[in-house]
């Protein structure tokens, strides 16, 4: 039974701002010590130069894993969270690091790593981005929606592009309105689109949580961790915070996850498909 963290930026003090792969390892390490089988490291948006260096080192850290893995949560592929985001949605990322959509921005960025990334998130109403959408999609990345100001019919377009799924939902997003769905509320209309959940105590609110799972198709539920460097070694009482309060990143793994939301009364065949069954049917998704 493979267990799947499609979107965790670090753990336990590592992090992907690193070319280092060991430090890509140390974090497949402490997964996989939380039963987790399978990860998709997250890369944080910042200079095309930058990031293609973390690219670097989680590419090297796959390589190192097929001659040796030991209990480590096998390392998917990459997910690169933006650059191609809104910046007036930027949650605790670096806005300033955001960039327009743009073809050959694009291509430099990927070049080399097309057959090991796995998603790239992109806010849809950006000018250019329904273009970029299906760029993403016709060569077999996952294209999901996120750090997006989107309004519905902006979401559905995305989604016509070719987009698969949409970056944790309710956060870094446009909430819904009752005249305006915006992008969470597509994501929970349309029964036919992935969604992400950071399922910790902290980023949504349990309600919330049941009327995700009460309201979506369950096959199309992920649970991820978005844990970041200082989840499991910082004080997380208070969910894992900047200096200015800020959530960073999620404070437990999807294992953790799945155990508190049994607690609080969820389904654990449901809870087991979101961190398993779905998660693996989206990564194959081409």
């Amino acid at each position: 039974m493979k267990i799947y963290d499609i979107h965790t930026h670090g753990i336990g003090g590592y992090h992907t701002k690193t070319d280092s792969a060991d430090e890509i390892l140390k974090i497949a390490d402490i997964h996989g010590s939380h039963g987790v089988s399978n990860i998709v490291p997250a890369i944080y948006p910042s200079s095309v130069e930058s990031m293609r260096q973390h690219m670097g080192a989680v590419k090297k850290a796959m390589d190192i894993q097929m001659s040796s893995r030991g209990n480590a949560a096998d390392i998917d592929g990459i997910y690169l969270e933006g650059p191609f985001l809104n910046p007036s949605k930027c949650g605790a990322l670096d806005a300033s690091s955001f960039l327009a959509p743009d073809e050959y921005l694009f291509r430099q960025l990927i070049d080399g790593y097309e057959d090991i990334i796995k998603i790239i998130t992109v806010a849809p109403e950006l000018e250019g981005s329904v273009e970029l959408i299906k760029k993403i999609s016709d060569m077999g990345i996952i294209a999901s929606m996120g750090h997006s100001d989107a309004t519905y019919a902006q979401a559905e377009a995305g989604y016509n592009a070719g987009a698969k799924g949409i970056t944790h939902i309710f956060n870094a997003m446009r909430g819904i309105h009752h005249r305006e769905p915006g992008l969470a509320g597509f994501g929970l209309i349309n029964q036919d689109i992935y969604i992400e959940v950071i399922a910790d105590q902290f980023h949504l609110d349990p309600r919330i949580i049941d009327f995700i799972f009460n309201t979506k198709n369950e096959d199309m539920i992920i649970i991820i961790s978005d844990a970041v460097k200082d989840s499991m070694v910082a004080d997380d009482s208070e969910g894992i915070r900047n200096d200015s309060s800020k959530l960073i990143g999620g404070a437990i793994t999807v294992t953790e996850a799945k155990d508190y939301l049994h607690r609080n009364g969820l389904h654990n065949k449901i809870l087991h498909k979101a961190i398993s069954e779905n998660a693996e049917k989206y990564l194959q998704i081409r």
